[in-house]
């Protein structure tokens, strides 16, 4: 090999090294990328006192009833959501059984019980019975395989009229699941309400308070954060509150949820025009993204509040409401949303599936065509590599596509793709 010169002594680089050893860790502490897990397609909340052993398999009944009903065939269904063809094959017939799967197999993937908005004020020794008999009820869930991937609770806030009452019901609920056998793998809690990071820090305590006097690892239980308040968007300082609330978790959130009706309220839009296209929905999701962004911290988007009943003509509009909200939302990168009633599942699984396969060829032909560094008509760079793989990975987790067909296209297996992604 031909000797080369520089001009740079080894001092000068050492010397830079040295002086930026203090922000690399910084950076890989606050940015330390995606967690590499599945994230749910949505997130359904149940009020606790409507929570039994049955409600995962009724809300997968009811969606089924609710096809069966008013799009029985894959014609009907394609026609009222405007399923194209254009990709090739047969979109509508290949979505619509996918979406029945789905709904035998798996109708929630993320299910939250309510002890806030949907549940209400209770006299306290009814609350703790609730929460008492929810743990029962997800310990019995996990040990027969009729849980969800993903579960847990929503308590009150951490604003001082219902405090107290949420630690209580927290405690109450984790202590349950300990005398169950332990907190199930996919326990997710959800932090309403917050207003200053200091709530947030008051969690992250609790949490290892708990941790502590039960004998579990720190940092084991983590909780997703709801911005449904305008202090959680803008400080009075002017700045973004967002960052620091990921920062007052200590690396416990999960996720950043955006509460639309809440949200909206709170900017004072009338009720009739409160909703997650709103303009001012979008720039509190746009100032979670770019907080959230190489954090690890998931995003989801809120709910629609109309709903899927009555006659036909009714539940077809409120189903195009929703297909095109989860589609705007998922061409927006949020991958996961609310969903409020049964017949909400038919199309958030239908607007899923159709964006996956919609972008099966087009992913997979670049992606083969960057690790064959063969060229295209597109040149992507690593980062775009890594979205491509990550987009596959979601179709994979959520039912959308099937490993066969992925591994076709892309010459890729699924550990091959987790790498691409950064998982």
């Amino acid at each position: 090999m031909a000797a080369v010169t520089t001009t740079l002594a080894d001092a000068v680089r050492a010397d830079i090294g040295a002086s930026l050893a203090a922000s690399d860790a910084e950076l890989a502490r606050r940015y330390p990328g995606d967690p590499g897990t599945r994230q749910p397609v949505h997130t359904v909340y149940v009020p606790a006192d409507a929570f039994t052993a049955r409600t995962v398999r009724e809300w997968g009944d009811r969606a089924l009833a609710a096809l069966d009903a008013h799009a029985p065939d894959a014609a009907t269904f394609g026609a009222v959501l405007g399923l194209s063809d254009d990709v090739g094959g047969d979109l509508a017939a290949e979505v619509y059984e996918r979406v029945r799967a789905k709904l035998r197999r798996e109708p929630v993937e993320d299910l939250r019980i309510d002890f806030e908005d949907g549940y209400g004020p209770r006299p306290d020794a009814e609350e703790d019975a609730a929460a008492v008999a929810a743990a029962r009820t997800v310990t019995a869930a996990v040990a027969d395989g009729s849980a969800p991937p993903y579960l847990g609770i929503r308590t009150q806030c951490m604003e001082a009229a219902v405090r107290d009452r949420g630690i209580r019901t927290l405690d109450l609920f984790l202590t349950g699941l300990l005398d169950g056998g332990g907190l199930p793998a996919g326990l997710v809690l959800t932090l309403p309400k917050v207003t200053f990071p200091a709530q947030v820090a008051a969690m992250v305590r609790l949490c290892e308070e708990f941790e502590r006097a039960a004998g579990l690892p720190a940092g084991r239980i983590g909780f997703e954060i709801q911005i449904e308040t305008t202090q959680a968007i803008l400080g009075p300082d002017g700045t973004a509150t967002v960052p620091r609330l990921i920062d007052a978790a200590a690396g416990r959130a999960t996720g950043l949820h955006y509460g639309a009706f809440d949200y909206s309220a709170a900017c004072g839009i009338s009720a009739a025009h409160q909703s997650l296209d709103h303009p001012a929905a979008d720039y509190a999701k746009a100032v979670m993204q770019a907080a959230a962004a190489g954090t690890g911290v998931r995003l989801s988007d809120g709910s629609t509040n109309v709903l899927p009943v009555g006659p036909a003509d009714r539940v077809h509009a409120a189903w195009q409401l929703h297909y095109g909200l989860v589609r705007r939302s998922l061409a927006r990168a949020y991958y996961q949303g609310w969903d409020m009633h049964p017949a909400h599942l038919p199309t958030r699984y239908a607007a899923t599936y159709a964006f996956y396969r919609e972008g099966l060829d087009s992913a997979a032909a670049r992606l083969a065509a960057y690790v064959a560094k063969t060229g295209g008509d597109v040149l992507d760079e690593p980062a775009t590599a890594r979205a491509l793989s990550g987009d596959l990975l979601r179709g994979l987790d959520c039912g959308a596509l099937d490993t066969p067909e992925v591994t076709t296209r892309t010459g890729l297996t699924r550990p091959r793709l987790e790498e691409l992604a950064g998982r």
